[in-house]
């Protein structure tokens, strides 16, 4: 017997399309566009949220550095001095 896939196929492709909201071109209209649309972006999504961290790990250390200098001390010394 043949099963029609309506209901779960409209749910998924809803999520998807939802997802891809404003997303320029097709990949905010057509399905298959929006699933590598929104799949990419989930990639990026995971990569730069480390890559934040990165970035915000890197501007503390050059802000604690530059405060540690004004009182004669370098960053180095000042790490291995809270131990």
């Amino acid at each position: 017997m043949r099963v029609k896939t309506g209901i779960i196929r409209r749910k998924r492709h809803k999520r998807v399309l939802k997802a891809a909201k404003g997303f320029r071109g097709a990949s905010g209209d057509a399905f298959k566009q929006a699933k590598q649309a929104t799949r990419r972006a989930m990639a990026f999504a995971t990569r730069d949220r480390k890559v934040n961290k990165r970035r915000m790990r890197q501007l503390w250390i050059t802000r604690i550095n530059s405060a540690a200098r004004m009182n004669g001390v370098s960053y180095s010394v000042l790490m291995n001095g809270l131990v």
